[in-house]
């Protein structure tokens, strides 16, 4: 360590709180915690130059699950651990849009559309009969009916006639609402300390010791919220999953609109600034994309390219401006883990892909546990 009096006294010395990862997870935890305990220092730790993980590579849906989605987990969940689990969706999304405010995240709710490929006839068939059952159960969390059949005006190639939407998904601009919540955070008087790596961590003692990449320094309380890194730090059911996503440089008269589910949300599209953001492909080899590495595959990315051709964009001229991947948190359930693992740690991972909707009550009952 090479750290001045000054640095060690402002940044290191009396923390209270230190979150590691500073997505939507760590931000809301760290705004929470200012306004619970308003003198408390509490520092984030965030490993990269920007937050790391999926929260800035994410393609910006406000979702709650297609239809589909809802269809497979009701095979494997009952139906209140299903509705709990949507509710904690819409309950997340609303608390992110009155944190921010709608104009700050750019949240626009043009819909969620599930698309069905052609060969895929029993799903549709499935998802179809399962539509009115589904808008029951889910009514608690709505009001009123979410889903319901909507036509192929948008002229994709390949697919059923109709798609199954959902009226209350939205779509909102990532970045500005991770700059948003950065600025929330500061403001608050949040130091963020970016570039540095947890290396290890003791919490034996009264408070816990923590080294990473560049100092050691001590805090009363931990959390870990790093998600899609979470396994290279606890022993918890959670496992890193990339996903590759790809968009279009602009394109002229547009008309496509909303946010696209597609072969059972393993596919993903919407638009954004007259282009379209494509992600998704993960079910072509879970193994190798089971890693927090960021990058890309030549047999996911010629599959994007091929889905924009084909079913999205089959009569238009498109080139490809970018592509990315971004690190997501899963396990064998798709409850998020949020709890106390000693008396001085703590740990909210886990959110399955479903960070936008969930980062945020995640965050909140992270501050409630410290």
């Amino acid at each position: 360590m090479n750290l001045s009096y000054w640095e060690y006294k402002t940044w290191l010395s009396n923390i209270d709180f230190t979150i590691v990862g500073s997505g939507i997870v760590g931000l809301n935890c760290a705004y929470y915690l200012s306004k619970k305990y308003p003198k408390a220092k509490i520092l984030i730790l965030e490993k990269g130059t920007l937050p790391q993980g999926a929260s800035t590579k994410n393609a910006g849906f406000a979702c709650f699950g297609s239809i589909s989605e809802i269809v497979s987990d009701l095979k494997t969940h009952s139906q209140q651990e299903v509705l709990e689990l949507v509710k904690s969706r819409w309950e997340g999304i609303q608390l992110l849009r009155a944190t921010l405010g709608d104009s700050k995240i750019d949240f626009q709710q043009h819909g969620g559309h599930e698309l069905f490929l052609k060969e895929h006839t029993k799903l549709f068939s499935d998802c179809s009969q399962s539509l009115s059952t589904i808008n029951n159960l889910l009514k608690p969390v709505y009001g009123e009916d979410a889903y319901y059949f909507h036509p192929n005006n948008f002229n994709f190639n390949k697919i059923q006639n109709q798609y199954i939407t959902s009226r209350f998904e939205a779509q909102i601009n990532t970045g500005a609402m991770m700059n948003a919540l950065l600025s929330l955070v500061r403001n608050a008087g949040v130091n963020i300390l970016n570039s540095i790596t947890l290396t290890s961590f003791d919490d034996s003692l009264g408070s816990v010791k923590v080294c990473t990449n560049q100092f050691e320094f001590e805090t009363r309380k931990l959390i870990i919220a790093t998600n899609g890194f979470a396994a290279q730090l606890l022993n918890e059911d959670v496992k890193p999953a990339r996903a590759q996503v790809l968009i279009t440089k602009p394109i002229k008269n547009l008309q496509i609109k909303g946010t696209f589910h597609l072969d059972e949300g393993f596919y993903y599209f919407r638009n954004i600034d007259n282009r379209i953001l494509l992600g998704g492909g993960r079910n072509l080899d879970f193994k190798t994309e089971e890693t927090s590495e960021f990058g890309q595959t030549q047999l996911i990315q010629n599959r994007l390219d091929s889905m924009l051709q084909e079913i999205i964009l089959p009569n238009t001229d498109f080139e490809i401006e970018r592509r990315w991947s971004g690190i997501m948190g899963i396990g064998n359930t798709k409850r998020p883990i949020v709890k106390q693992l000693s008396d001085n740690l703590i740990c909210g991972v886990r959110l399955g892909g479903m960070g936008i909707a969930i980062g945020s009550l995640v965050g909140k009952k992270l501050a409630d546990l410290a």
